[in-house]
């Protein structure tokens, strides 16, 4: 298959599989939205989902975020992990949010980009998610995936989000990249893989990570 040939095929395989997508971190608007992709780093979604409304109940806007402390803030958020980065991240991005927003989340890469622990995937989530611009957030699924499938070399995020840009529709990108996201859990982890159970890797995967994986030894 052709690259083309290959992208038709994940999106109609992936539509049947997911005719309507779930986002997968609760959040009521924009700045909620911010604060849980931001939560998510090197956190599980689920996890996030537990803190977050913990979080919301005492403050769910700039305004009442920043009247909580730093440490407050940290307590709160410690079991999502790198909780003294992302404190000070939460409230410097509230503080910026009022003083040069209004208390809104901007819509723009650049502004997102520039507040304090948001970097181009959070960016990338909230325009897409938030504000329904096109973008295509790369995570570790989707960088997993775009490897699997011969569609991206994997040497790195910065890559594979420009190859998924180059080979799918723009018009995909929103919901595609989470489709991916949610197949990538279900049906081609990064562990415990069943290929037969993964029926786009085993249709168009990679001829040389397929090769790979039926030359390893296998368990008795």
């Amino acid at each position: 298959m052709t690259k083309a040939e290959k992208a038709r095929f994940v999106m109609n395989k992936l539509d049947e599989i997911y005719p309507t997508i779930p986002i997968p971190l609760d959040h009521k608007d924009p700045y909620t939205l911010l604060i849980a992709v931001l939560l998510s780093a090197q956190c599980t979604d689920v996890r996030v989902n537990q803190i977050t409304p913990i979080l919301f109940a005492k403050a769910d806007n700039p305004y009442d975020m920043v009247k909580m402390s730093v440490e407050e803030i940290k307590e709160i958020i410690r079991p999502c992990g790198l909780s003294p980065m992302k404190s000070k991240g939460i409230h410097g991005l509230s503080e910026i949010l009022i003083e040069k927003h209004d208390g809104k989340v901007p819509q723009s890469f650049e502004a997102l980009e520039s507040l304090p622990a948001v970097g181009h995937k959070t960016a990338s989530v909230v325009m897409s998610q938030a504000f329904n611009v096109p973008a295509f957030p790369v995570d570790t699924h989707i960088h997993r995936l775009m490897f699997r499938w011969g569609l991206s070399d994997g040497k790195n995020v910065v890559q594979t989000e420009k190859d998924a840009k180059k080979i799918f529709p723009e018009s995909s990108w929103n919901k595609l990249h989470l489709q991916i996201i949610w197949y990538g859990r279900e049906y081609s982890p990064a562990r415990s893989w069943n290929l037969e159970k993964d029926i786009i890797t085993s249709t168009i995967g990679s001829s040389k990570m397929l090769k790979m994986l039926n030359e390893k030894p296998k368990k008795n």
